[in-house]
Formats: C-alpha cells, structure tokens, sequence
C-alpha cells in the first residue's frame, strides 16, 4: 500500500486541482463583469465629428441620438442599443462613416467622418446638389456652404434622393476637371467656375481674363489644359485679355480663338495652331 502511494504523481494532482481552482474563477469574475454590465449606466456622452466640412456638428448628432432613441445618459449600459444608433447615423447624407462604442467608465463614444463633397451642380432647372469624393448626391443645407467649385448651366441631371450616384456622363466629367485640378498650381487658382453652354461644352470660367475656355469633354483633359497654358503663356501676354471671347481647345492639335468685336491681329491664329 505504502508503494502505491509512494507511486502517485503528486505534482500531476496538484496541478488538477489548481486547474479546476482556476476555471471556478474565471467562472465567478465573468459573472461578475456579466452583473455589472447588467447594472452600469451610461455616465456620459461624447461625440467627435471629423472631416473638412461641417455639415453637421456635435449637437446635431447628440439630438439625432436622442430624437431616435431618448437619453442615454442614465440608462442601462444593456438597455442601449448601440449597433442600432451606428446604423441610423450613417443614414445621414453628410456622414461617411460612424463608430458607437462604450468605454469601461460607462462614457458612450460616438465618432462621426463627414462626407467631403467636390462640386456644388446647379442644373438647368435651378434644382441645387452637391457631388461628394464618391460621385454621391448630397442635399444643399443652408446651415453650411463649402467652398467648392460650382457648376451651371445646360445641365439636365437633377437631384431625386440623398445618396443617389451621379448617372450623367455630363456631371462626371465636371467632378473630373474638379479633381483633376485642385492639386494644380495654376488650375486651382485660375478656375473661377464650370459653365455647360448650349453645345453641351464644358467651359472654364476663369479668374484672369474675360474670355470663355471651352474645354468640351474631360476627355484628354491634360492635353487641352497644356494647350491653354499656352495660350497663357504666349499669347495673352502680346493681345491682351480683352482680345478674345472665346478660346476653344476642344478639338486636338489646334486652339480656336474667336475675336471680341472688331479686335484684330495678323496670323495670331496661325502662330497658335503651330504651337
């Protein structure tokens, strides 16, 4: 008998045992932390928007919160429906993105991305819409006007719907020049504005000079401003800005310039096309 118990592992039991001591544990913290979570409330609410526009701010969010879902602050942590705020939030047209959680302290934080819009459309109807970083329709509010390049004129497209993708071949090309020129030098300070003539041509409106830039498509987009840098460049300097009112490079290889009145200069039009 003496052999026998000489023979047991003694470590091998204590290890069980601990083992077990260890589980009933875990066991009675997790039902611990499951009790309290049952009864914590919501101490705070703290609301961070981020983003270049301000479409929308804190209060604006804490009232969306509270209009959707009354107070937070004071009820059960078990009681609010976080998934579900996150989920009305970002049905708002100016949010991108949106994040719900709640701290360790009971603090619910709610974190908010804006959407960046690139283009304010004003149709030929006089209907008004923005066109955000994903080509998506944002509603015009008057509690805040970004400074963005605007479009008018022959312009069909309308608005129906918050969120509704752009559907023109027309309105993609204007969001094009926009973002193909923000980040230039000379484009992002010389466009004044986008104007859709009655040929369905896009024209640049710009800041230095009087003459209409008539672009058409965005298509060869670099090709036609390389052009018009030229015309800056060499040209306007030895006519002046009063000389043209129009300067086309829609078609390739030429710049079409037509005379404002009976201004006039010899093979001014043959030294552009040679250029």
């Amino acid at each position: 008998m003496l052999n026998k118990i000489r023979n047991i592992q003694w470590r091998q039991v204590g290890y069980f045992f601990l083992g077990i001591a260890s589980l009933v544990g875990v066991g009675m913290l997790m039902s611990l932390v499951t009790k309290k979570d049952q009864v914590q409330v919501c101490t705070s609410l703290k609301v961070l928007v981020e983003g270049k526009e301000t479409f929308i701010d804190q209060q604006d969010i804490s009232l969306m919160i509270q209009d959707k879902f009354g107070r937070v602050v004071g009820r059960n942590l078990n009681e609010i429906p976080l998934q579900k705020i996150e989920n009305e939030l970002k049905k708002s047209p100016y949010v991108s993105e949106a994040d719900v959680h709640m701290d360790m302290d009971g603090t619910m934080q709610v974190q908010v991305m804006q959407r960046e819009v690139v283009l304010r459309v004003i149709n030929q109807m006089g209907q008004e819409y923005y066109v955000d970083s994903k080509n998506q329709k944002i509603p015009v509010t008057l509690k805040y006007v970004p400074h963005v390049m605007v479009a008018n004129g022959n312009i069909k497209e309308g608005y129906k719907k918050a969120l509704e993708p752009v559907q023109s071949s027309l309105v993609k090309d204007l969001v094009n020049v926009v973002e193909h020129t923000k980040h230039d030098e000379l484009w992002s300070n010389q466009i004044v504005q986008l104007f859709v003539n009655s040929d369905r041509d896009i024209e640049i409106v710009p800041r230095v000079g009087e003459q209409a830039l008539i672009i058409g498509s965005a298509d060869s987009l670099d090709y036609k401003l390389s052009r018009l840098t030229t015309f800056y460049k060499h040209i306007m300097p030895r006519v002046g800005t009063g000389a043209y009112s129009k300067v086309n490079v829609k078609y390739g290889g030429q710049i079409i310039c037509e005379r404002n009145g009976d201004w006039f200069i010899d093979s001014l039009q043959m030294k552009m096309n040679k250029k």
